[in-house]
């Protein structure tokens, strides 16, 4: 099983989850519940950063393992993912920062559009995962760091 794809798939998850219920909440008009619960969205999304890219620059990423015929399929929803990701990552930062600042009119312009990539970012996350690891486990490839130290 590969444990560290699984554990940051789950808190991209469980970070679109907070999102999501924080997006209810102030629409609801629950302004500390709404920042509980997007700080804590803020906090899975970082976890999940930092257990990606470690893996990344020390093990490698996985490449895909199905047939041929599915390659270009699906590293074309592998680029709209990350593609996601970036932007939703940018965007939840940018939304942050203006919340930290007690500039809530354009926190809450951003902060829209940030939800709504992000809340399609996890899916599509779930679905690489889905493919990488459940339905087409390829091996892995070499590890970033050692690619850039000539190892």
């Amino acid at each position: 099983m590969h444990i560290l794809p699984t554990i940051s798939t789950m808190f991209i998850v469980i970070s679109a989850i907070f999102v999501g219920f924080g997006w209810y909440h102030i629409v609801k008009g629950n302004r500390e519940t709404h920042q509980k619960l997007m700080v804590l969205g803020a906090i899975f999304a970082l976890a999940f950063f930092i257990i990606y890219m470690s893996r990344t620059l020390f093990e490698g990423n996985t490449s895909f393992g199905g047939p041929e015929s599915l390659k270009l399929p699906y590293h074309l929803f592998l680029f709209f993912h990350i593609a996601l990701a970036t932007v939703g990552g940018v965007l939840g930062l940018i939304t942050l920062w203006f919340a930290y600042k007690n500039k809530f009119l354009k926190h809450k312009k951003i902060g829209r559009v940030a939800a709504i990539v992000w809340l399609l970012t996890a899916p599509t996350g779930v679905l690489v995962y889905v493919l990488l690891y459940l339905m087409y486990p390829g091996g892995t490839t070499k590890p970033v760091i050692d690619a850039i130290f000539g190892l």
